[in-house]
């Protein structure tokens, strides 16, 4: 992710509780938010939605083209009827996510995100052959630059492609 800010906004992290179905009211009730916390925080996966912030980020789909998304060709995305042709989102998988809390998320924080390589490695499969797993590590940092989030992916590419 390239050095985008992202802006936090309650009404972006009351929409997103919604989103997940979560109706804990310290997601949108200022009061009953303040009373507990000092006032209303992001609930934990909310930083997956910095995708939105990054016109370059490949999770995040593009008006008038065709996107990978997730599950059975929801994208009008065509499988190559050639085996060889494979598309690279085919044997492109989503291993790992973790995430570390700093501090908490609320409104009026501006993320700036740092993002650093991590680890490599390799795994052979008996179904998909070679496993090369690659690790990437975002940092987000508010605008007193202090370390809100550390967030941790892992991919996964096959060097087969496992049918069903």
């Amino acid at each position: 992710m390239s050095k985008k800010s992202m802006p936090i906004e309650k009404g972006h992290i009351m929409m997103f509780a919604r989103s997940i179905g979560d109706e804990n009211p310290i997601y949108s009730d200022e009061e009953y938010a303040r009373d507990k916390l000092g006032g209303i925080i992001a609930p934990p996966t909310f930083i997956q939605s910095a995708a939105q912030f990054n016109p370059d980020n490949p999770l995040r789909p593009k008006i008038g083209e065709p996107w990978f998304g997730s599950g059975k060709a929801p994208t009008g995305i065509k499988k190559s009827e050639n085996k060889s042709e494979s598309s690279a989102s085919t044997n492109m998988l989503h291993a790992e996510q973790h995430f570390e809390y700093h501090q908490s998320l609320k409104p009026g924080d501006v993320l700036t995100p740092e993002v650093i390589e991590g680890e490599k490695w390799e795994k052979e499969s008996k179904r998909a052959g070679l496993l090369k797993f690659s690790e990437s590590i975002t940092k987000y940092f508010n605008q007193n630059n202090e370390l809100v989030i550390t967030a941790r992916s892992v991919g996964v590419v096959t060097e087969k492609v496992v049918e069903n």
